[in-house]
């Protein structure tokens, strides 16, 4: 028989993270999150099935209700701690910021295992950095979506002193292509967008990356996502950088109780402080 709950002794790690990422979308928060997680943890993915999915502002919301089941499977096998990626999310649903927590809460609590999602967590660690003024690099987010993530930080209190994507920016002469690319870009592009934002609000507090972006900055082109280039766009723009996947990983070791490797920036090293 299945048991109902695991108990520690049979739990393959003594900290247990699950993750899920929209549908096809073959996502790299897992094995990121592991590369600089401590040895005690081990981490499982679920890749979200909505066989029409098209990136829809509005599947998000008429698929919400499979955060439900994600959490649900994930407490059935042990884990502590599940991550939902993907910022559009949170503003997609219509439940607001208040209904944003109010939602995790009730599943964390349900479900007895802890629930973030990657927009209200960038929410969560703006607040413990005591951030006000922040500036969005969009990166390749279509108006729709980073405008809703604007609306969203805007109700949460910060005051978001300019926003814009890749082709608010000028390396794109239009959305479509930015899309064909897939979210993958060269590596270059990380540090000059964010000299481009930093120009635009030099007044902010910190600047912010949106979603899951990739740069060709790892060995022989590899894809990396801000996590790997926050130290260096720290050092160069002389203020935190803070992207929804950093945001993410550092309320989930938050929430295990433990710190990651050193080394992935301001927002991450507070947690060896």
């Amino acid at each position: 028989m299945m048991p109902a709950k695991w108990e520690a002794r049979h739990k393959l790690f003594p900290h247990q993270v699950g993750f899920t990422c929209p549908p096809f979308d073959y996502d790299a928060a897992p094995s990121d999150f592991l590369r600089i997680a401590p040895p005690t943890v081990g981490v499982h993915g679920w890749m979200l099935h909505v066989p029409d999915y098209v990136h829809g502002l509005d599947q998000r919301k008429q698929n919400f209700g499979m955060m439900e089941d994600f959490v649900h499977c994930m407490s059935r096998n042990g884990v502590d701690v599940c991550g939902q990626v993907g910022s559009n999310w949170v503003h997609a649903s219509g439940l607001g910021v208040e209904g944003i927590r109010q939602h995790c809460q009730d599943l964390s609590d349900k479900y007895e295992t802890q629930f973030h999602m990657a927009g209200y967590a960038m929410v969560e660690a703006l607040r413990a950095m005591n951030v006000e003024k922040v500036a969005l690099n969009a990166a390749y987010h279509w108006p729709a979506w980073w405008q809703g993530t604007v609306g969203f930080l805007n109700e949460a209190g910060f005051d978001v002193l300019w926003a814009g994507n890749f082709v608010d920016q000028g390396w794109f002469p239009n959305q479509e292509a930015v899309n064909d690319l897939r979210w993958v870009f060269e590596g270059d592009l990380a540090a000059r967008s964010f000299d481009y934002v930093a120009e635009q609000a030099p007044e902010a507090d910190a600047y912010l990356i949106n979603g899951m972006c990739n740069f060709r900055s790892g060995p022989e082109g590899l894809p990396e996502r801000p996590l790997h280039l926050t130290p260096m766009l720290e050092a160069r723009l002389g203020k935190p950088v803070i992207g929804h996947d950093t945001a993410l990983y550092w309320r989930i070791f938050k929430s295990l109780g433990i710190a990651p490797t050193t080394g992935h920036g301001q927002l991450l090293d507070t947690l060896n402080a």
